[in-house]
């Protein structure tokens, strides 16, 4: 695998994509939900067609983000920038804590 591209697995598939080494985290993150939604899909028995879940999917994601986005009125961005952040206080806060002991 070159740094440019990323081999992953969605359904028992494996496909390589190309992603830019900054976005590797976050492409590696969309998969893990992908897959996981597809699984829950497929393992709710209603299709075996890898086409068919992949569109069932995508809708059900679709809707989640636009509910999220029109509903709330939740800066996506925004939220993800103020979780990042309060995940390197409580890193930087468990890390002091080690050197007290």
């Amino acid at each position: 695998m070159s740094k440019n591209t990323l081999d992953v697995t969605i359904l028992d598939r494996e496909l390589r994509i190309a992603c830019p080494e900054e976005e590797r985290q976050g492409l590696l993150d969309a998969v893990a939900y992908l897959n996981r939604k597809m699984v829950e899909i497929r393992d709710a028995g209603k299709t075996s067609n890898v086409e068919r879940i992949a569109i069932m999917a995508a809708l059900n994601i679709t809707h989640e983000l636009l509910s999220m986005k029109v509903g709330k009125g939740v800066d996506l961005g925004d939220l993800a920038r103020r979780m990042n952040a309060m995940q390197t206080a409580i890193d930087q806060a468990l890390a002091e804590q080690d050197t007290l002991f």
